[in-house]
């Protein structure tokens, strides 16, 4: 669980320059194989799948999820003629910057490499990725979260760049102790938040409520989705959408701003050594985190266990049910694959049938995208300890059915996260102000993206 966290944190720091190449790759088009290789223009039978997938064959799948050779392994069970070599090539920027040397080589490339959704639209620039439309049945879509299967088409809706393997809907985990010892009630509002968060911090000022991080544009970016904000899109073609100072984006700036400027808040950078020490000495009394969340704070504060309690994400209008997601991946395809058939039964097989899906819901800790394994009573019904019995993974569960679906990304997402650092984060460091800082970050993608080609949206 702590290489998948510490790769989430990594992600962030991606530079430019890994921006730029994937702009300049070239499409890769299949070459011929055992199970035919080529683009397709219409569905695959099952006949040709039956047929492919008794075909001795040999694939290569990157991925950096610690011990999913449990779940290849089952998947080699079911089709005993396959056979899968898993590779970590490393994480965050050495596992894309692989990926994509290898593409632009025009060799080493993988049949089916893990990609997080905000990079998907990325690869697909480039016509890097094979669309799995023609391979999976037509209904497929319908067994994973709407809002999670949203994030894995293509702008248009009309292809599947990769299919769903975990996600990250956002909820609110605090220490039950703390907020109780200073007479604390768990806000359920933004403003209830704020009231909380200046009023902790007062009654200890060696305690803060939360803690915002400069160097994590994956949480912010959340904040602003849940808002409401849709900073960021993609047409498909030539043109990009960057709104980063719409009235519910500077709303999260000011109120995140205002928090920062008051000492109300810390701002320690995240997946540090000082900030794991915080969670566990009880520096902050919460964290808005993840559904990967609660199992990595088992491991960063096990010396807390039973303090912690889980709930939903605090909402900007009273009563009302909103999430948003932070992280999250899939298995995509290349389309370089000599083997498209075999390998995009992989990616699919792997994060859709149950025993697998299941294992990396129970033993690897994935945060699941199947509504069969979110609803399976095995995932839903399991008290944690940690938590005081509570069964967090079935609230989590239900946060998840509360993310609205219309969030987009732009082509080069590993860049607008560097470019927010440079700005948004330095300015939650710096205790500046962050409305001004957005607006840095929107003329500096806006920038870039005109250098690349693109036409921004007005």
């Amino acid at each position: 669980m702590s290489r998948t966290i510490t790769w989430r944190r990594k992600a962030a720091g991606l530079t430019a320059g890994v921006a730029v190449a994937a702009l300049a790759l070239t499409a890769c088009s299949s070459g011929g194989g055992s199970d035919g290789g080529g683009e397709t223009t219409g569905p695959v039978s099952q006949a040709d799948i039956d047929e492919a997938m008794k075909t001795p064959t040999k694939l290569t799948f990157w991925t950096w999820v610690p011990d999913i050779e449990k779940e290849v392994k089952l998947f080699e069970d079911a089709y005993p003629a396959i056979d899968v070599e898993v590779v970590n090539v490393g994480q965050g920027a050495d596992h894309y910057q692989k990926l994509r040397s290898a593409l632009k080589a025009g060799e080493g490339a993988p049949d089916v490499a893990q990609v997080e959704f905000q990079h998907l639209s990325s690869f697909a620039l480039g016509d890097n990725l094979l669309d799995l439309t023609p391979y999976m049945p037509a209904d497929v879509g319908d067994d994973y979260v709407p809002w999670v299967w949203e994030q894995v088409k293509s702008t248009d809706g009309e292809k599947v760049w990769g299919v769903p393997q975990d996600s990250g809907p956002m909820g609110l985990l605090y220490r039950e102790d703390l907020l109780s010892q200073h007479g604390i009630e768990v806000p359920t509002t933004w403003d209830a938040f704020a009231q909380a968060a200046t009023d902790l911090h007062a009654k200890d000022p060696n305690l803060y409520l939360t803690n915002l991080p400069g160097n994590d544009m994956g949480q912010f970016t959340a904040l602003l989705w849940q808002a409401g904000a849709r900073p960021f899109g993609w047409d498909g073609k030539e043109t990009v959408t960057i709104d980063l100072m719409s009235d519910e984006a500077t709303q999260v700036a000011q109120y995140w701003g205002d928090l920062v400027a008051a000492d109300a808040v810390s701002v320690d950078p995240d997946f540090t050594d000082a900030w794991y020490q915080g969670l566990a000495n009880g520096k902050y009394a919460s964290w808005v985190a993840a559904a990967w969340g609660p199992v990595f704070l088992q491991g960063t504060a096990a010396n807390t266990s039973g303090l912690w309690r889980a709930s939903t994400i605090p909402q900007w209008e009273d009563g009302a049910n909103v999430s948003a997601n932070w992280g999250g991946s899939s298995d995509a395809v290349l389309a370089s694959t000599k083997n498209p058939i075999a390998a995009s039964q992989l990616a699919l097989w792997i994060n859709h049938d149950k025993a697998s899906t299941m294992t990396m819901a129970t033993e690897q800790f994935l945060f699941p995208t199947t509504t069969e394994v979110l609803e399976d009573p095995q995932f839903a019904d399991e008290k944690s300890e940690f938590y005081g019995g509570q069964e967090v993974n079935k609230l989590f569960a239900e946060v998840s059915s509360t993310v609205e679906p219309d969030f987009g990304w732009l082509p080069f997402m590993d860049y607008a996260y560097s470019a927010g650092e440079e700005t948004v984060g330095k300015a939650i460091a710096d205790k500046t102000d962050l409305v001004e800082a957005m607006q840095a970050w929107q003329d500096k993608l806006t920038t870039y993206a005109e250098q690349q080609g693109f036409t921004v949206a007005d």
